[in-house]
């Protein structure tokens, strides 16, 4: 039974940085493409940005120059730097694999923007 465990989520201004952080266990994480996922308020969960397992990104134009993903597959965790922050960045922020989301969903970490 894979687990996902999302964390790292606050309010922070815009402008600001932060990085979100999910914990896998139970998986062959070394073999999977992961993503970062996001839900607004009101919204349809998204895809936000992908790695593959010899490192290579792919993000959404929203997030591009802006977020970074990234993985460590010794710790088996996966990462999303924010820079640059801004109001509609607002969401809650799962991890998944890619392109099918096929391990059940972690909680999700709830990252605001707001001044």
């Amino acid at each position: 039974q894979v687990q996902l465990v999302d964390s790292g989520g606050d309010l922070v201004q815009p402008g600001g940085s932060l990085r979100v952080t999910c914990a896998v266990s139970g998986s062959n994480f070394n073999f999977y493409t992961w993503a970062w996922y996001r839900q607004a308020p009101g919204d349809q969960r998204k895809w936000v940005a992908s790695i593959n397992p010899i490192g290579t990104a792919n993000y959404a134009d929203s997030v591009k120059g802006r977020f970074t993903i990234s993985r460590d597959n010794a710790k088996e965790t996966l990462y999303l730097q924010m820079n640059s922050l801004k109001h509609e960045d607002t969401a809650v922020y799962y991890c998944n694999s890619f392109p099918s989301p096929i391990h059940s969903w972690g909680q999700g970490t709830q990252v605001t923007v707001s001044s």
